[in-house]
């Protein structure tokens, strides 16, 4: 992000609004994935337009379980690239001595 910093004021706003629309996708799949399994997994019934009391306890859980893996892989994620930029920033010092 520093980079962007560098770039001309016309293209930050560029890249920002790209930005967003691509945190914005990435809402809309992990929603619309979330949904899918979620139902799929336990909705089993259509004798009528509400859920029963299992299948809503199922879906909670379902989702439940899936925001809290999804932002499990965040943070692991997060980690890893602050560890990657750490090697690199060692390899750059190191090769500068």
């Amino acid at each position: 992000m520093e980079n962007v910093q560098q770039l001309p004021p016309h293209q930050q706003q560029e890249f920002m609004k790209h930005l967003e629309q691509m945190q914005l996708k990435d809402s809309l799949v992990m929603y619309n994935n979330l949904v899918e399994r979620c139902f799929s997994g336990c909705v089993s019934s259509f004798r009528s337009k509400n859920l029963d009391k299992s299948e809503i306890t199922c879906v909670e859980n379902c989702a439940a379980r899936y925001v809290k893996m999804t932002q499990r892989v965040g943070l692991r994620f997060a980690e890893h690239q602050a560890l990657q930029q750490q090697k690199a920033a060692n390899a750059v010092a190191g090769g500068t001595n």
